[in-house]
């Protein structure tokens, strides 16, 4: 699984690992909580939705009992693997993120993905740099 640390407030708003061993960029898992209480959680080190997965998980999750939220969670699947004896590992991302998941990270992408194109970032700052100017006076 891909993971990052995140702020501790953070937290709880995604699943999160309990590290077995932590080899730098690789770290073994020995648990996977999903969205962790504030103050429960194991560690700092959030799953961020990459994931190379053996089709033993798919088994898992179409067993799988409902968790956090009162969803099926794709983090309960994976960490039966561990339960069953198969190994889990998360790898440090390292790299620009944006969390699709909140409105503002949607946001963010969007408007990164619109300025690395030729094709859109010269209207798209025009249009930013106006915005920020209105912003600023509404202040």
């Amino acid at each position: 699984v891909a993971a990052m640390e995140v702020p501790p407030e953070k937290v709880s708003a995604y699943g999160v690992l309990d590290v077995d061993q932590d080899m730098g960029s690789v770290v073994s898992v020995k648990g996977m909580v999903e969205k962790p209480a504030p103050g429960t959680e194991p560690s700092n080190l959030a799953v961020i939705g990459r994931y190379i997965l053996s089709p033993n998980v798919l088994t898992n999750l179409d067993n799988q009992e409902t968790g956090a939220g009162g969803e099926i969670q794709l983090t309960d699947a994976i960490a039966r693997e561990i339960t069953q004896g198969h190994g889990v590992y998360g790898l440090r991302f390292r790299g620009e993120r944006f969390d699709c998941g909140s409105k503002a990270g949607f946001l963010q992408a969007t408007v990164a993905f619109g300025l690395s194109r030729d094709d859109l970032r010269d209207e798209l700052m025009d249009y930013l740099q106006i915005a920020t100017q209105i912003s600023r006076a509404a202040q």
